[in-house]
């Protein structure tokens, strides 16, 4: 449980990617192996939460490395705010979880397969499965905290193996983070130890990398 003033456990030290990929949730060597033993770390966790700085770039990374290893692995962007998922991969920016929670489109509108790239393709079965925000909403706690997400997260949950998701950044929206860590085995909040002791809500448990 992480708890203010509690010691942070050093789950993985990711290393810095200097120029940008080739290919869309292309992981080098390095990376697939940091992220394969964070993977490891949490393996008890069917759902796990990431948010801080880094945070699209840590669940992605997880998520890549569970695919590698042969597990059925769901990416669902929580961070309606501030979307960045679908520029990133290249994927179509809506319609996204933003559209489902207004009940403007179905489920099965949402699912947008990911082949992996390079070493991250491993023993993977079957592509990455992403859900991207959709369009923003600067105020998202009513809609992330509502029992058309609940029901949303639960059925990924049961459908995947591993379900990771992208949380709001520390400390701007804490409402909004627990009501989407109540949905998580694990929390994992990226930054600097005091950064995160300062902006991590204290209701909040998980592990956390420091980075």
């Amino acid at each position: 449980m992480l708890r203010r003033g509690s010691k942070r456990p050093l789950l993985a030290e990711i290393p810095v990617r200097h120029g940008a990929p080739s290919r869309p949730a292309a992981l080098g060597r390095a990376e697939l192996q940091a992220f394969s033993g964070l993977a490891r770390e949490l393996s008890g966790s069917g759902s796990v939460l990431a948010t801080g700085p880094a945070r699209s770039a840590v669940a992605l990374g997880l998520a890549a490395a569970a695919v590698a290893q042969g597990r059925r692995v769901a990416l669902l962007e929580c961070d309606l705010a501030t979307p960045a998922l679908a520029l990133t991969l290249g994927l179509d920016a809506t319609p996204g979880l933003h559209e489902y929670l207004l009940g403007e489109t179905g489920a099965a509108q949402l699912l947008q397969p990911l082949t992996l790239a390079g070493p991250a393709s491993g023993e993977a079965s079957e592509p990455l499965v992403c859900i991207v925000a959709g369009t923003p909403e600067p105020a998202p706690v009513a809609l992330l905290d509502s029992d058309r997400c609940d029901q949303a997260i639960q059925k990924l949950r049961r459908a995947y193996d591993l379900l990771a998701i992208v949380g709001p950044p520390l400390g701007k929206d804490a409402d909004t983070l627990l009501a989407l860590a109540e949905h998580a085995d694990a929390t994992i909040a990226c930054g600097g130890q005091a950064d995160v002791r300062k902006r991590l809500p204290a209701p909040v448990t998980g592990r956390v990398v420091v980075g």
